[in-house]
C-alpha cells in the first residue's frame, strides 16, 4: 500500500496538510483517468467546499449529516489508498462484492483483514468513489465480512 501521508509532516499546519492532500486527490482522481474493471470512474464535484470536490471530502471527513462531517485523520492519511486498491482489486489480498444501502447499489472494495473499505457507488451507467475509510471496530469487520460472505453465496458458479 502506499505511504501514509501524516499532518506531522507538514509541521502540524492544518492548511498545508489539507492542500497537500487535494493534491494527490488531484493528482489519482481529477488529472489522471481511473477505470474500475473497465468502467470510467466519474467524481461527485457538488457540492464544492473550499473550491474541493464533494467526493474528495467523503473521502477525507465523516458524519451523517453532510454539512457538519469532520476531518478524520486516519482517512487524510491514506487519501493515497483508495486509487490503489481500485487499480489492483483483483488481487487475492482485496475483497470486493456488491450491497445495497437506502435503495443505492455500491461496489465494495476491502484491503487485508477488512481493515479499509472503500466505497464506488453506482449510478445510471456510472460509477463513483463515494467513500473510503479505515475499519477499527471488530464487530464494524464482522459486520462487513458477514456481507462479504453473504454476496458470495449469492454468485452462481458458471455453467459447463
Amino acid at each position: 500500500m502506499p505511504e501514509l501521508i501524516k499532518l506531522n509532516d507538514y509541521n502540524g499546519n492544518w492548511e498545508a496538510y489539507l492542500n497537500a492532500i487535494y493534491d494527490y486527490f488531484k493528482h489519482d482522481f481529477i488529472d489522471r483517468k481511473l477505470f474500475f474493471r473497465g468502467i470510467k470512474l466519474g467524481l461527485k464535484k457538488h457540492p464544492k467546499f473550499q473550491n474541493k470536490e464533494a467526493t474528495f471530502w467523503h473521502l477525507i471527513t465523516e458524519g451523517e449529516i453532510e454539512e457538519k462531517r469532520n476531518p478524520e485523520m486516519k482517512r487524510c492519511e491514506k487519501i493515497k489508498w483508495p486509487r490503489c486498491l481500485i487499480e489492483n482489486c483483483e488481487n487475492d489480498e482485496i475483497k470486493v462484492w456488491e450491497n445495497e444501502r437506502k435503495k443505492k447499489y455500491n461496489i465494495c472494495i476491502c484491503y487485508g483483514n477488512w481493515e479499509y473499505l472503500v466505497v464506488l457507488r453506482k449510478g445510471n451507467g456510472y460509477i463513483i468513489p463515494w467513500t473510503a475509510y479505515p475499519v477499527f471496530q471488530s464487530h464494524r469487520k464482522r459486520k462487513i465480512k458477514r456481507e462479504y460472505e453473504k454476496f458470495l453465496k449469492k454468485q452462481t458458479p458458471p455453467q459447463l
